[in-house]
């Protein structure tokens, strides 16, 4: 009876593990995706917004999009200790500034596959982020 019982409770443990090491981990947030590419070029607009599947509701093309060319740990960072938390507006601004580029749709209301971007590199930014459980998220 142990036994059973025993297995039973691990089973329920793991389960509950595999439900919560995404949160921990940030793999449930699109943040990542959608926002950190430390490969990502002006040129890339396009390839990457339909690699990534950034659209806005019912498959509409997104106006903007913003890609912060660094890796993850540096992004993370804002939120752990690296950052200015904003008690107006619960937001926290990186203390670094990174480059960033800018995807702006160029056909304005189009709608998936047909969406085009112009890229933009910016330098020199401050990141502003919403940070949920030490990890960001988009404003």
């Amino acid at each position: 009876m142990f036994c059973g019982l025993h297995s039973e409770t691990m089973r329920i443990m793991f389960t509950c593990l595999l439900l919560v090491l995404p949160f921990v981990t940030g793999l449930s947030k699109p943040f990542r995706r959608q926002h950190v590419d430390a490969k990502m070029s002006v040129k890339k607009c396009d390839t990457e917004m339909k690699k990534k599947k950034i659209y806005a509701d019912r498959n509409k093309c997104k106006d903007v999009n913003t890609f912060i060319l660094s890796d993850y740990k540096q992004v993370k960072a804002i939120c752990n200790g690296q950052g200015r938390y904003d008690q107006t507006n619960g937001t926290t601004k990186s203390v670094a500034k990174f480059r960033i580029v800018r995807c702006d749709l160029k056909n304005n209301a189009a709608r998936k596959p047909k969406c085009q971007y112009k890229g933009t590199l910016l330098t020199n930014r401050i990141v502003v982020v919403k940070c949920e459980g030490k990890l960001p998220d988009a404003v």
